[in-house]
């Protein structure tokens, strides 16, 4: 396949491709938000329908008991052909603070070569790209290299709770010789990357509670328990002062990087004002002993992701609140288990509150971490692909962030390859989310190009289609 054709498609239909992925940011499908379970559902039946306007085949929503996952395929390329999987997710973030957004975070706004909106790099933006292939390829040709299997999950950014189910249920219909995701990204325009491995994640929600009221501090203060001060001391204590989580066995299973690996890690470009840039000027902090590409990597972590008590309005209200909030995440590296973490994260806990205080915890989802080798023949054929849509080879990189991809790969028997084009200034999760329209348009052509790719290489097809 000539990539140029794909760019005379882009050329040719660019304005109608951003019409399409305007009307699905525009449905704002927040999957942890019950009240927008309608919308959630509202997006999975847009994506539906685009499937079968693209020419798949078998499409249908996949049920959960929350929220529904969209399958749909294309498997004519024949016996000799490799089956591809591709995943992504349909369900956005919280778009809170709603007054930091430049434009309404669910109309899609073009701005200086780049769109705005949320869902417009995670993820509905790289799942459109692998649609807008289809789309291209089958109105050209009337085939495709592969025999192509897509699903995208409805539950992913509040940690895939019923994904594992689903796809344990689904393993004959999902089978396949490779997964492609693409929820990732590079480490700039000019330094294309490609991830190999993926934190997994144990998410807590604490609450403390040591009276029926809250309290006038003028006549209990000092002399109760008070939750903040708990809850405080509870956050300084999940850290040393050399920056590791002290919880009990929190790094026995941590696997070390073998000297191949680590000098990768250290070969990796790094500018530190570049990076406190996109981190919004956040001074540099973590594990004594690591660099900052190990420490969202290839190192665990732990993060208090919310805190709450007593009064947050105008003006002081003198009380001991009766309450405190925490929530608390664990990224994981390979070989943890979040269901270890977990238990020894309720035991630390347990150990520290005191009697009378009423404690429950409620668990926000596990994701176990996921690694690809990278002498899997399907890694280079991406390499490959890279090198020729941006122009030098890329590196590859381990990303912080968490999802499906161990149970992907652990239950359909496949190794998970992604390709991802977001950017580190994407404002991922947060207000102003965008994707560059460069990386947009560079990401259908790396789609096209990898599936023939993965139809050239030996050593991809283990299974008959």
């Amino acid at each position: 396949m000539s990539d140029l054709n794909l760019a005379d498609h882009v050329a040719r239909h660019g304005d109608e491709i951003l019409d399409r992925l305007g009307a699905w940011l525009a449905i704002p499908a927040i999957s942890a938000d019950p009240a927008h379970a309608d919308d959630v559902r509202s997006s999975a039946e847009w994506c539906a329908a685009e499937m079968r306007r693209v020419g798949l085949e078998g499409v249908t929503l996949l049920e959960t008991p929350l929220h529904p996952s969209v399958y749909g395929e294309w498997l004519h390329a024949g016996p000799g052909a490799p089956t591809v999987l591709v995943y992504g997710h349909h369900d956005v973030q919280p778009v809170e603070p709603l007054d930091e957004w430049q434009s309404p975070p669910f109309e899609a706004t073009v701005r200086d070569g780049q769109l705005f909106a949320r869902g417009a790099v995670d993820d509905k933006g790289q799942v459109l790209y692998h649609l807008e292939v289809v789309r291209a390829l089958l109105a050209r040709d009337g085939r495709l290299p592969v025999n192509l299997k897509i699903v995208v999950e409805g539950e992913e950014e509040f940690g895939s709770p019923n994904f594992p189910a689903l796809l344990e249920a689904e393993r004959e219909r999902l089978a396949c010789d490779v997964v492609i995701v693409s929820d990732t990204g590079m480490l700039s325009v000019d330094e294309p990357s490609m991830c190999i491995g993926m934190r997994g994640l144990a998410g807590f929600d604490v609450h403390l509670r040591s009276a029926s009221t809250d309290l006038h501090s003028g006549v209990f203060g000092g002399a109760v328990l008070n939750p903040a001060h708990l809850a405080a001391r509870i956050v300084a204590d999940l850290h040393d002062e050399h920056g590791r989580v002290t919880i009990p066995g929190f790094y026995d299973r941590v696997r070390t990087l073998n000297p191949t690996e680590q000098s990768a890690m250290l070969a990796l470009p790094f500018d530190e004002a570049e990076f406190r840039r996109t981190a919004g000027g956040a001074p540099l902090a973590g594990e004594e002993g690591f660099t900052t590409h190990e420490r969202t990597g290839s190192r665990p972590t732990c993060d208090v992701v919310g805190i709450g008590s007593g009064h947050q309005g105008e003006g002081l209200k003198t009380i001991v609140p009766a309450t405190a909030n925490l929530k608390v995440t664990f990224r994981l590296v390979a070989d943890q288990d979040p269901d270890e973490i977990a238990a020894a994260f309720r035991t630390w806990l347990e150990a520290r509150i005191p009697d009378g205080v009423e404690c429950t915890v409620w668990e926000e989802g596990r994701v176990g971490p996921a690694l690809t080798p990278v002498d899997h023949p399907a890694v280079g054929a991406a390499a490959r692909v890279i090198e020729r849509v941006w122009g030098r080879a890329p590196y590859l990189v381990r990303e912080g962030g968490s999802g499906p991809e161990e149970a992907l790969g652990r239950i359909l028997g496949a190794p998970v390859v992604f390709l991802g084009v977001g950017l580190p200034d994407d404002n991922i999760h947060a207000p102003n989310e965008r994707i560059l329209l460069d990386q947009f348009w560079k990401g259908i052509l790396a789609v096209g190009e990898l599936w023939s790719e993965l139809a050239a290489t030996p050593g991809i097809r283990r299974r008959t289609a």
